[in-house]
């Protein structure tokens, strides 16, 4: 009990102690003017990249040389996860077929329909098993630049090679701005600056580009505004790939371009592949042409995700708001299939049609 009363003395008087002492700053502050807060802008301020991640960078230059890289897919479980064993197959079989690069999360893997989490998740598991064997870009763009910068600090934390950045969409901003956004990023890392006004509503002119490429991180650019273009960049010796399969063999061969960045090469990677190494070859590209004028009509991914379904590569599982193509049109991939060469496509298994209830639709992700 004597205890009892000894501390709670000491209570009293450390609260007759903290009355006193904040009487005081009272006073202090009655005595004192105030004053407004004013913004602190703190220009080009980013968070350090931890030492992993600048250890696992590669150079501009080796990316500079790559000559297929594919947009790859991003497969699904029934109940919307990813379907990751799924997503190892693909990848591995484009490494099996040759191609050099993966971009993990871009437009044909849905990174729009991803949280950030899965995002970076994607991206480094993507490089922890298989970056030693094909280069990992991440794409960590947005049209918030605080988002793009923090995605890509953190998928250069996790280990991506380089990264892919879109420009601003819908909440477009001026060519100043596109500088501005674009700096912002370029230079924790090698990047690839993508320009697909169909996706943007905002071209990405050929000013916009000169005006960064003095940075030694920006890698080149992924045009999808045409052959024209990619021989603007390749007169200035400004590295550009085709993002546009059906344009890509005449724009490696005829307009100066390093390669394609590929939806096609989930399907064909081997095709793809000696579409860009093995020289001029109409008859091979005249060949593959079905596939491709297949593949686009609907906005990618739809085709992509309704033809590997069909190939037994994925699950028949959608994430809304895609679904898939109707089926005369997957009875018409069949027939593609047969004509090119089922030998020539991923997987093992025979093309099948499916049947409409066979497909799952998930909305809640």
């Amino acid at each position: 009990m004597a205890m009892l009363k000894c501390y709670g003395a000491y209570l009293n008087e450390l609260a007759l102690q903290f009355s006193r002492s904040n009487s005081g700053d009272v006073k202090n502050r009655r005595n004192v003017k105030q004053k407004s807060p004013q913004a602190a802008a703190i220009s080009d301020f980013h968070r350090p990249i931890p030492s992993f991640g600048v250890k696992n960078m590669t150079s501009v230059d080796d990316i500079k040389s790559l000559r297929l890289i594919t947009a790859i897919k991003t497969p699904y479980l029934p109940d919307g996860r990813f379907d990751l064993k799924a997503y190892d197959a693909l990848v591995n079989m484009q490494i099996e077929d040759g191609a050099e690069g993966v971009i993990v999360g871009g437009t044909t893997g849905e990174g729009q329909l991803m949280s950030w989490d899965e995002h970076i998740m994607l991206i480094a598991r993507t490089v922890n098993s298989f970056g030693r064997l094909i280069k990992v870009f991440g794409n960590t763009g947005s049209n918030s630049t605080g988002e793009a910068i923090h995605a890509t600090e953190q998928g250069f934390a996790v280990g991506m090679h380089a990264a892919l950045h879109i420009n601003p969409y819908y909440g477009k901003t001026s060519m100043k701005g596109l500088v501005a956004h674009f700096k912002s990023v370029l230079h924790m890392g090698p990047t690839i600056i993508y320009n697909v006004p169909s996706r943007t509503g905002q071209d990405i002119p050929p000013g916009v580009i000169y005006s960064v490429a003095e940075s030694a991180n920006l890698v080149g650019v992924k045009e999808c505004v045409g052959n024209d273009r990619i021989k603007q960049y390749t007169d200035k010796r400004i590295v550009v790939w085709s993002g546009n399969d059906d344009e890509c063999h005449d724009a490696r061969w005829d307009y100066g371009a390093t390669g394609v960045i590929s939806v096609t090469s989930n399907l064909v990677p081997g095709l793809m592949r000696r579409l860009m190494f093995e020289g001029k070859n109409p008859s091979l590209n005249a060949k593959i042409m079905p596939l491709v004028n297949w593949l686009f009509l609907e906005p990618n991914p739809i085709g992509l995700n309704t033809a590997l379904a069909q190939l037994g590569v994925m699950r028949p599982v959608f994430r809304l708001p895609y679904v898939p193509l109707p089926r005369p049109k997957r009875e018409e991939f069949v027939n593609i299939v047969k004509e090119i060469g089922r030998e020539h496509f991923v997987g093992e298994k025979d093309v099948q049609v499916l049947d409409d209830d066979e497909f799952v639709l998930v909305g809640r992700y």
